[in-house]
């Protein structure tokens, strides 16, 4: 059917606006150079599309240190192996995966489009005294895999108090109650809607905790504009929250007599993703881009936001396409305990200009994710100590 002249005409008066803006705003802004502090230069491209898939947007390393592990494009868990130098298959947190390989393999630039039938893992982390490693798999919701990997079973996956599960995201572990608290992005958006969660302002995110040994689901906090990882202090007396759409990270305290009060912890000078406590103390947080002034407009806003979501576009492959024009990137950065920035990291070098998901220090290497880059990155010369 043929788009009626009027909404014909909208789309092209909002496209015209939205782009001429974009050309406004980003005209003479060259990308930033490179830079790097208080981490090494020194640093390894790890590849992953050689297994067959892209983008390891969460990494977590097991009770003996091995690892990391990696969720990617396809469903998949990988896991890489010091000893071989390469990745291996560790598990998969969708049982809809059929006997075929191709139902959930071929080319990468497809398995967006079987995500929810494939699954899409994000928020990795494990319980270090039963050795099972949850995961936030964005469309199959809360799942566990065991030890010695395979097929994730399932523990919350269609709604709780009524409110689906539409984008299940990031996620992290109480060691001392085994308590798992993760996030839900929307309850109206997917994973592959994330551009138009953002433009929308949708604010129906929520934080939930799931106790494995009574199997309780609480639903800790609602209304949420697009949270994404979360990171418990050291004693878990508080955990931080990342807002994407905010671009802030919000700490709720569970213990001490500020229990139940949520404030700004910090503001991020970009969209942040995953959010890791660091050996050394404090945080790493993975920044997927920077807030350029084009969407600081867009977002002051509102109605320019949602006027655009309803437009007959795909606006998450309309943005990646400006963005690639860009040649937006990402950082990492270390926050204190106490929200100040403690190190960044931002590395164009390369050419490989891709977003960043995640940060994960362990023995003085710093290992970076990213949800659509076709490798991690290791700095292999340790950071400096403190």
């Amino acid at each position: 059917m043929a788009m009626r002249p009027q909404l014909h005409h909208l789309t092209v008066a909002m496209v015209t606006v939205v782009v001429t803006a974009w050309l406004a705003y980003n005209h003479g802004n060259n990308p930033q150079t490179s830079v790097a502090f208080g981490v090494s230069d020194v640093y390894e491209m790890v590849p992953v599309e050689n297994c067959g898939a892209v983008g390891p947007e969460s990494l977590a390393f097991d009770a003996h240190g091995e690892g990391p592990y990696a969720g990617v494009s396809d469903g998949r868990i990988i896991k890489w192996d010091r000893l071989e130098n390469h990745w291996v298959d560790f598990a998969v947190t969708s049982s809809n995966r059929g006997d075929d390989v191709e139902d959930c393999g071929g080319p990468y630039k497809e398995h967006s489009k079987k995500e929810h039938i494939c699954g899409r893992p994000l928020g990795l982390c494990f319980n270090i005294a039963s050795g099972q490693l949850y995961v936030a798999d964005a469309y199959m919701g809360l799942v566990v895999i065991e030890p010695n990997g395979g097929t994730a079973t399932k523990l919350i996956s269609h709604a709780v108090e009524d409110q689906p599960l539409s984008f299940t995201n990031g996620l992290d572990i109480d060691q001392k109650t085994g308590a798992v608290y993760f996030t839900t992005s929307s309850t109206k958006y997917e994973r592959r809607n994330h551009v138009s969660l953002i433009l929308s302002g949708d604010k129906s995110g929520r934080l939930i905790k799931y106790e494995p040994e009574t199997e309780k689901i609480t639903v800790v906090l609602n209304n949420l504009t697009f949270p994404n990882g979360v990171a418990l202090s050291k004693d878990s007396n508080y955990i931080l929250i990342v807002e994407t759409t905010n671009c802030r990270i919000l700490r709720y305290w569970l213990q001490t007599p500020k229990a139940g009060t949520l404030e700004v912890f910090a503001n991020l000078p970009g969209f942040g993703d995953n959010i890791k406590r660091s050996p050394r103390g404090g945080f790493w947080v993975g920044i997927h881009s920077k807030r350029e002034n084009f969407i600081k407009w867009i977002l002051s806003y509102p109605w320019i936001g949602k006027g655009l979501v309803m437009l007959p576009l795909d606006m998450t492959k309309t943005y990646s396409y400006l963005a690639k024009i860009k040649g937006s990137s990402g950082m990492a950065i270390r926050l204190s305990e106490e929200g100040d920035v403690l190190e960044v990291v931002e590395d164009d070098r390369s050419g490989n200009r891709k977003s960043i998901s995640d940060a994960e220090e362990r023995d003085g290497v710093l290992w970076i994710g990213s949800v659509d880059a076709p490798f991690a990155i290791k700095y292999n010369t340790p950071v400096a100590q403190e």
